[in-house]
C-alpha cells in the first residue's frame, strides 16, 4: 500500500505559476498511490499569490477521477465582498483521494486559541477510515500553525486526543447496528496514520509532544522516516527550488506519523526530491 502526502501551495511552484494539471502530473509520475494526501488547497482566494481564485477542490477531484475525494475546509468565509459572491465562498484547507472506500470521515476542527501576538489561522485534521485490502486503516492529513506556538501546542494535544478517541471507538464500537442510521456505530480503525505538514522541525518540542507515551492501551505515534532510517538526518522537504520564500538551508516540515502498531508493516519512505511544483516535496510510504 502506498500513500502521499504533498503540501501543494495552492499549484504554486518555484516559477510562480499556478498549475494543478503540473500537480496532477508530478504526483502520477510517482507510480500508482492508494491514498493521496493534500495541503494548502483553497476555493475563492483569489488574494493568494498567483491564484485565480477557481474551486482547487473540485478541480482535483476531476483530475483524480478514479479516486474517493474528501474535503475538509479549514477556512469557510464569505467571498472578498462580504457575500457568498453567488454561493462561492473562501475556503481554504486540506483534501484526501483514496482508491479504497472510505467507511467513516471526520473533519476536525483543531484548537484556535487566540493569539493577538502572531498571524494565524484556524487549522483542520481530516480522517478517513479506509477499508484497504489488509484492513480497516486509519488516515488523518492536517496543517498546522505556522507562527503561532501556542496555537500549535493546542493543536497537537488535540491530535493525541483524537487518536486516543478513535483507538476506543476501534475498541468498543458501541452497539449500534447498520439499520440504525447514524447511530449506527462508530467505523473507525485503531492502527493509524497522521501525515501532512506540521511546521515544525525534526529537532522541535512540539515533535517531542506528539510523540509522547500516551496511556497502556493506545499505541503512541512514531515517525516513520526515524523508524525506517534510524540515524539519518530526515531528507529536507521545504526550500529546495522556491529561494525567495526559503533563502536558506532546506529543511524539513512535513512527516508521516504511523501508530506503533503498525511498526511491522513499514516499508519504505522517501523524499521526492524533483518535483519544483510546490515549496514542499512529495513524501511517499509504503506499507508491506
Amino acid at each position: 500500500m502506498k500513500l502521499l502526502t504533498w503540501n501543494i501551495q495552492w499549484g504554486r511552484g518555484a516559477d510562480g505559476r499556478v498549475d494543478l494539471a503540473r500537480i496532477a502530473s508530478h504526483i502520477r509520475r510517482l507510480g500508482e498511490l492508494d491514498v493521496i494526501c493534500l495541503q494548502e488547497v483553497t476555493s475563492g482566494y483569489a488574494e493568494l499569490d498567483g491564484n485565480d481564485g477557481a474551486d482547487q477542490f473540485a478541480a482535483i477531484e476531476q483530475l483524480f477521477p478514479e479516486y474517493a475525494a474528501l474535503s475538509g475546509f479549514a477556512m469557510d468565509c464569505a467571498g472578498s465582498d462580504g457575500s457568498d459572491g453567488g454561493g462561492r465562498r473562501k475556503r481554504f484547507g486540506n483534501m484526501l483521494l483514496s482508491r479504497h472506500p472510505v467507511r467513516q470521515a471526520f473533519r476536525h476542527l483543531l484548537p484556535w486559541p487566540s493569539d493577538p501576538h502572531a498571524p494565524n489561522m484556524q487549522r483542520l485534521a481530516l480522517e478517513a477510515n479506509i477499508d484497504t485490502p489488509q484492513g480497516l486503516l486509519r488516515i488523518s492529513t492536517t496543517h498546522l500553525e505556522y507562527y503561532s506556538m501556542m496555537q500549535r501546542a493546542a493543536q497537537i494535544a488535540r491530535l493525541r486526543e483524537l487518536h486516543v478517541e478513535a483507538v476506543m471507538h476501534a475498541r468498543e464500537p458501541g452497539p449500534g447496528k447498520a439499520t440504525d442510521g447514524p447511530f449506527s456505530g462508530a467505523l473507525r480503525a485503531a492502527p493509524a496514520i497522521l501525515c501532512g505538514d506540521c511546521n515544525f522541525k525534526p529537532d522541535s518540542v512540539s515533535r517531542v509532544q506528539l510523540l509522547q507515551f500516551i496511556d497502556a492501551v493506545t499505541p503512541p505515534y512514531r515517525d516513520a522516516w526515524n523508524v525506517l532510517h534510524p540515524g539519518t538526518m530526515h531528507t529536507p522537504t521545504v526550500g529546495l527550488y522556491d529561494k525567495k520564500q526559503w533563502p536558506g538551508e532546506p529543511f524539513t516540515f512535513d512527516y508521516f506519523f504511523v501508530s506503533e502498531d503498525l511498526l511491522p508493516r513499514l516499508r519504505t519512505m522517501t523524499v521526492d526530491t524533483l518535483s519544483d511544483a510546490s515549496d514542499h516535496q512529495p513524501l511517499m510510504l509504503e506499507l508491506a
